[in-house]
């Protein structure tokens, strides 16, 4: 059984900066990618980035701003997000995928607002 807990998210002011974290408990393979995904409010969840202990990929639109990290050690994933945009403002959801089992944190909310 996996867990996933994020945390850091707030309200933050246009062209601020938000580091938020996810601590996975569990059997966490490091080849295996930690994902986060976004759900704006009457949108459906999309894909942010991810990352395995060999590199990291990012959605097109947002690797200019956004930047995925990971400690295999703590079995945590960050998300450092610079110059955020209003159309930032999401829920956002860690994602851990293995066996064929999808395992989802409950989110983790960041306003961009003035």
């Amino acid at each position: 059984q996996v867990q996933l807990i994020e945390s850091g998210g707030g309200l933050v002011q246009p062209g601020g900066s938000l580091t938020l974290s996810c601590v996975a408990s569990g059997t966490i393979v490091s080849t295996r990618p930690i994902a986060w995904y976004r759900q704006a409010p009457g949108k459906e969840r999309e894909y942010v980035a991810s990352v395995t202990n060999t590199g990291t990929h990012y959605a097109d639109s947002l690797k200019d701003r956004f930047t995925i990290s990971r400690d295999n050690a703590k079995n945590t994933a960050t998300l450092q997000m610079d110059n955020l945009e209003p159309e930032d403002t999401a829920v956002y959801y860690c994602n851990y995928a293995t066996g064929g089992m999808n395992y989802w944190g409950k989110g983790t909310l960041v306003t961009v607002s003035s």
